[in-house]
């Protein structure tokens, strides 16, 4: 008996000492201390999420990714009017250029995006800045990197790593100089346009060979086939520079603003076009037309005052820059699957710290799968917004596109481009042999010509 008041008497002092020390913690601290872990229990951590999990958990809006069901694409955009008419990605798009979602390539991007096991940020130390300069701001592309990666980013580093968006125009840059200046580290982060800077380095131009592919699906086959060579070049023509991301735009025909109409080939002859890469060039002066090289930012004023009868370039690029205002016909298309290539600094890449550095990598990734899913509605899209504004669209006779067929590309887009690159005996003619050849059916030879053969690709 003795033993059991014993207990009972030492139980109920060390209540009273609990509750004493529970005592002297203040309202306040007892009110900031964290709850149970119970909310962190409920949601599965990134890790345990398989793809499927992952894929469903981001269905329906920006971020979205195709494991299986394009649905699981269409919804919101991730910024106003980069979209459809109603600010959506929509199935019809999708559907159209579902080749892109059903490619390897598209599944190696969603393995190097690390949905199921992302990065977990370690680095606590100073907030790291870098600027990232944009071929134009008033363009899409440059809006939809700063509505996905530079957001993203900023978030899953918790405000330790931001991109600070400005422009070629904003800093007086001209895009031929891009490359050098990355190199140099002039420019830390940019988008590289392979026309821009083919007289820097020509061998991007060949993914950029206008009129050799005859639609979308087939010139993304080509640039799918031979990206890996050409991030490549740009590495080592940037000293070790690293492609973080690329803007695909299935929707990025080129299309020709003028001030005179152009319905027939005939009414090209004489006029001074505005051009954008070499390939571009040699394109417009088979149509007998004066190729023009002018800044971007430039064009506007330069149609207003009759420098120029014709801009050519995308069509969300022209309504961005209100091409609209100083030109009544927008002729076209020009097929084209527009890709700006995000490139780093290879200093500003290594400065970085490792955990930092492979959440920009996976954030490239996810930007690049975001620009896939948005931009096959561009350009029905961005055609309508400039009929809207007040332009006469006029598409391609069947005569434009014989020509070229059989006088621009076999003439005067491919011969010039051979001769730019070094002539026929150089690697890069011999990986278009190897890897486009099959693709597009068109082989070049030892002369310099080429002969048609069977796609086997």
């Amino acid at each position: 008996m003795r033993n059991g008041v014993l207990v009972f008497l030492l139980l109920a002092m060390f209540a009273v000492i609990l509750a004493a020390c529970g005592g002297s913690e203040s309202e306040d601290t007892a009110a900031a201390k964290p709850a149970a872990a119970k909310p962190a229990a409920e949601k599965p951590a990134a890790a345990s999420l398989t793809l499927e999990e992952a894929a469903a958990q981001r269905a329906g809006g920006p971020g979205s990714f195709y494991i299986g069901d394009l649905s699981q694409l269409v919804g919101p955009a991730p910024a106003p009017t980069l979209g459809d008419e109603d600010d959506m990605v929509n199935l019809a798009g999708l559907e159209r250029e579902r080749y892109l979602f059903d490619s390897p390539y598209y599944a190696a991007l969603v393995k190097k995006a690390n949905f199921t096991n992302p990065t977990e940020l370690v680095y606590d130390g100073d907030p790291i800045e870098i600027q990232f300069t944009c071929i134009n701001r008033t363009v899409a592309p440059c809006k939809l990197v700063d509505a996905v990666i530079t957001e993203n980013i900023k978030e899953r580093t918790q405000g330790k790593l931001t991109l600070e968006i400005t422009s070629f125009p904003e800093l007086g840059l001209a895009g031929p100089d891009t490359l050098a200046l990355v190199r140099d580290g002039t420019i830390a982060f940019t988008e590289i346009t392979s026309g821009y800077v083919a007289g820097d380095l020509p061998q991007l131009e060949i993914t950029f060979l206008y009129g050799l592919f005859p639609d979308h699906e087939v010139e993304f086959k080509v640039n799918a086939a031979v990206q890996g060579d050409l991030d490549k070049l740009i590495q080592d023509d940037t000293n070790g520079g690293q492609v973080i991301s690329r803007m695909w735009i299935s929707g990025g025909d080129n299309f020709f603003f003028c001030r005179d109409k152009i319905e027939t080939a005939a009414d090209f002859k004489g006029k001074k076009v505005r051009s954008h890469g070499a390939a571009l060039s040699d394109w417009i002066e088979a149509f007998g037309a004066n190729a023009q090289f002018v800044a971007f930012a430039e064009v506007y004023t330069a149609l207003e005052r009759g420098i120029l009868d014709c801009g050519v370039t995308v069509a969300f690029a022209a309504h961005g820059q209100r091409w609209y205002e100083v030109t009544d016909y927008m002729v076209g298309p020009l097929s084209s699957q527009l890709i700006n290539t995000m490139v780093i600094n290879a200093k500003v890449l290594a400065d970085l710290p490792e955990d930092i550095r492979q959440i920009l990598v996976e954030e490239g990734a996810r930007h690049e799968l975001e620009a896939m899913r948005v931009t096959p509605a561009w350009n029905e899209v961005w055609t309508q917004r400039n009929i809207d504004a007040g332009l006469e669209y006029i598409e391609f006779t069947p005569e434009m596109k014989e020509i070229q067929a059989n006088k621009a590309v076999p003439i005067h887009v491919l011969p010039n481009w051979i001769k730019r690159v070094g002539g026929p005996d150089t690697d890069i003619v011999r990986l278009f042999n190897e890897k486009i050849a099959p693709i597009v059916g068109l082989k070049i030879n030892d002369d310099g010509t080429t002969t048609p053969v069977p796609i086997t690709k």
